[in-house]
């Protein structure tokens, strides 16, 4: 039995960042793999 789509990209993992290994909060057109802090990004 296949699965709804929507179930399926509701079950996926966060997202870690490849240095630290903290998660990463994104948005859905987001296609970094490190973390704010380990890019040196400060919020304004």
């Amino acid at each position: 039995m296949l699965e709804k789509m929507s179930d399926f990209f509701r079950n996926l993992p966060g997202k870690k960042c490849e240095e630290c290994g903290n998660e990463i909060v994104e948005q859905y057109e987001c296609h970094i793999n490190l973390c704010n802090d380990c890019l040196k990004i400060k919020d304004m």
